[in-house]
């Protein structure tokens, strides 16, 4: 009873600790993803306090920590400025309602059934957008809007910043915070007790205060005049078929995210492992309540998760404190991320963009699956182009259309006795997509003599190819032996 006891006190002392870091690493991230999805800063505390309070009750994974993610801004900042900040509100709660339903009728699981080479370019196209778009942050401007334009305009941005000393300013603070950022992982272990971003934010608060640089700083309005709960009216939006399929894409990418996220966060612990039916449900209470908030959306956050178990975490306390945490500083320190240059929360999302791409693993994933690779990087450059939903259902398309060659391998094998019939064999899946080799080879065989087709050893045969091979064999009048048969004549 004494050993369990003390290893009990002994997990919620670790767990607390845990929960002091990843509060430190939440709350500029909070405040970064807000700003940049175009809400007000408080918003994303708001998400973050509800990921850690609500969603971190419930059963699902006992580590891993969610709130507003860099994966989600893209999508959120369109969705706010086609629709408006009050249709924010609809979007999230309807995500989350539709989460609910998938987690209770156990479909949770399904979502590990996604290419992994379409996550990877889903997030490589999330980072490209991101990084994109808050270029121009970092300098303290307003970016064109979609992400080719934001992409064909940066030369005209380095222009405009190498032309105004104000603008250099930010660049300099923004450039400083990711520098910051990079070289924390580099120092010793006991240095990186404090998490780099928020040194990275800090450093660059303290400078901006000091100089009293001219740049921009984070807009605050207060944390209860920030919640703007959805209106009876803004419901009316939902007969819109653009909000419709912002809220497919909401709940594909927000549940894939969580649940890979799940996943990856499984793999660094050695305890009880990621009910994913329940994870998505937990996702689906969080996003509720966010919803009903007027918040922004949530998901699982890997660097978050990850902080977590580094630091020691044992059960889902620290996760839940860390909301804890935050409540208390939107609470009573709500004038200090006035305090914060945008241009810091910039360099903050920038250096998140970078390491959504999988810049080291693209090189071997080429040499040893080259279909992967066209995979992952069409889905990353189809979200560049056109939009994250788009892009995802082009990479899942090319990802089905890829499976789908891959395994419909067809073996033909032609015996000329030299007199008599030709005797055809084929072997493997025969699909529409190996229909023209199929033909071009039956097509080749004498036309004046018989063919004797043999198709016992087809695993598969779909109806085009069926039509197709009885169209020839009754044009070429041969005689086709039927799998039954030549079964039953071995």
């Amino acid at each position: 009873m004494t050993s369990s006891f003390s290893s009990l006190r002994s997990a919620l002392r670790t767990d607390f600790t845990s929960s002091l870091v990843v509060f430190l690493v939440a709350l500029p991230l909070c405040v970064g993803v807000a700003v940049a999805s175009g809400v007000p800063a408080e918003l994303g505390l708001i998400t973050g306090i509800v990921g850690g309070l609500v969603t971190g009750f419930l059963p699902g994974s006992s580590l891993q920590v969610s709130g507003p993610a860099a994966g989600l801004t893209v999508l959120v900042l369109t969705a706010v400025t086609e629709y408006g900040l009050p249709a924010l509100g609809v979007i999230v709660l309807a995500t989350g309602l539709i989460q609910l339903a998938l987690g209770a009728m156990r479909l949770g699981r399904l979502f590990r059934a996604i290419s992994l080479s379409v996550v990877h370019g889903m997030l490589a196209g999330i980072g490209l957008v991101l990084i994109a778009g808050q270029l121009y942050t970092l300098a303290g401007q307003k970016a064109p809007g979609s992400g080719t334009a934001n992409a064909a305009g940066l030369y005209d941005l380095a222009v405009d910043v190498l032309m105004s000393n104000t603008a250099l300013i930010a660049v300099a603070t923004g450039t400083g915070t990711i520098a910051i950022m990079t070289l924390w992982k580099k120092l010793p272990g006991k240095a990186q007790l404090l998490p780099g971003p928020l040194v990275a934010v800090g450093a660059a608060t303290l400078a901006t205060f000091a100089f009293d640089l001219p740049i921009s700083r984070v807009e605050v309005s207060g944390l209860v005049e920030a919640i703007q709960p959805p209106a009876l009216g803004d419901f009316g939006k939902l007969a819109d078929v653009g909000l419709l399929t912002t809220i497919v894409a909401f709940t594909l990418i927000a549940s894939a995210e969580s649940l890979f996220s799940a996943a990856a966060v499984d793999r660094l612990h050695d305890g009880p492992k990621t009910d994913y039916d329940k994870e998505l449900m937990a996702q689906g209470a969080g996003n509720t309540v966010c919803g009903l908030l007027g918040a922004l959306p949530m998901t699982a956050v890997i660097v978050r998760s990850s902080a977590n178990v580094a630091a020691g975490a044992r059960t889902k306390v620290s996760r839940v404190l860390h909301g804890v945490w935050l409540l208390l500083f939107a609470a009573l320190l709500p004038s200090a991320l006035s305090m914060i240059p945008t241009a810091a929360l910039a360099g903050v999302l920038i250096h998140a963009g970078f390491k959504l791409m999988p810049i080291k693993e693209l090189g071997p994933l080429w040499r040893e699956h080259r279909g992967e690779a066209v995979v992952l990087v069409v889905t990353a450059g189809a979200i560049l182009v056109t939009n994250m939903f788009e892009g995802v259902l082009i990479g899942l398309l090319l990802a089905v259309v890829k499976a789908a060659w891959e395994t419909s391998h067809v073996h033909i094998d032609v015996t000329d006795p030299g007199s008599g019939p030709v005797q055809a064999r084929i072997a493997g899946h025969a699909t529409f997509l190996r229909l023209p080799r199929i033909l071009d080879a039956l097509e080749q065989l004498p036309a004046d003599r018989p063919v004797e087709l043999n198709l016992a050893g087809l695993r598969h045969l779909d109806h085009a190819c069926m039509s197709a091979l009885q169209h020839w064999a009754d044009q070429h009048n041969a005689h086709t032996v039927q799998p039954e048969r030549t079964r039953a004549s071995a």
